[in-house]
């Protein structure tokens, strides 16, 4: 939807600054294709954190569910060695454990 609107949105830029500027054809090109870089860049940025967002949250929803994880250097997370800090979405080594202190980033979990 995004991608309609940002391409009409810069359509309509484009015939207004034809019609009412005196800039040349080629600034008029220029300043659309710079806006249009933006534009998409913006959009294909939000939708990689959307989609590191969603991927995190299915991790974390996967360690609350009580099922092992499976992260970074072949270490396995699971509710009876580690806690989660909610703040940081870290994965941190419960006391009385082989674990214990140690950080793990959620990010890097599967």
């Amino acid at each position: 939807m995004a991608y309609i609107f940002s391409f009409f949105a810069l359509a309509a830029l484009f015939v207004v600054m034809h019609y009412f500027t005196e800039l040349s054809r080629k600034h008029k090109i220029s300043i659309t294709l710079v806006l249009f870089v933006l534009i998409y860049s913006a959009i294909a940025y939000n939708t990689y954190q959307n989609e590191q967002s969603q991927k995190l949250l299915a991790v974390v929803t996967k360690y609350n569910q009580g099922k092992t994880l499976h992260c970074e250097n072949n270490k396995e997370v699971n509710l009876s060695s580690y806690s989660l800090s909610v703040g940081t979405y870290t994965f941190i080594g419960k006391e009385n454990t082989p674990h214990y202190a140690e950080m793990i980033d959620a990010s890097t979990c599967q």
